[in-house]
């Protein structure tokens, strides 16, 4: 049999959480902002998948465990548009979107090199300006920062 022909089986999940609708190129950053690669359960990804939506997407599941709604503000942040399907005895239990909160602390840097958060001890918080395009303002310098400009606290 040919691998063109050849069929690839992951095995259906038990206990976790699957992330749908991850904007492909935005999984790797979804992997490090949830500190995946410190997690022993079984994690399965998958990208350039196709998307109606997004046209290109990605999807991960990761066995055993369930988000924090913290660390769904982080998915949030780097793929808006991404879904979570909770999984408990190879049922889904619960579909959540993800949703851009009005307020973001300790998760995102800011770009000023000047703010105090990026010279002391200070935790980061930003006022969200655009839920859609996923624009932030800093609490403390009032700096602006777009989606494409973010640089996540890992």
């Amino acid at each position: 049999m040919s691998t063109e022909n050849q069929v690839k089986k992951v095995s259906a999940l038990r206990n976790g959480t699957v992330i749908d609708h991850i904007s492909a190129k935005d999984l790797f950053n979804v992997i490090s902002i949830l500190k995946l690669d410190k997690i022993e359960t079984q994690i399965t990804f998958g990208t350039n998948l196709g998307s109606n939506k997004l046209g290109k997407k990605a999807i991960i599941k990761i066995s055993e465990v369930f988000f924090k709604d913290e660390d769904i503000n982080k998915i949030a942040l780097v793929s808006p548009h991404a879904k979570l399907n909770r999984i408990k005895d190879f049922k889904v239990v619960e579909k959540r979107e993800v949703e851009v909160p009005d307020t973001i602390t300790g998760i995102v840097k800011c770009v000023n090199p000047k703010c105090i958060t990026n010279n002391e001890k200070v935790r980061t918080k930003f006022t969200v300006i655009d839920k859609d395009n996923v624009s932030l303002k800093c609490h403390y310098c009032e700096k602006n920062t777009n989606h494409e400009d973010l640089i996540y606290n890992l």
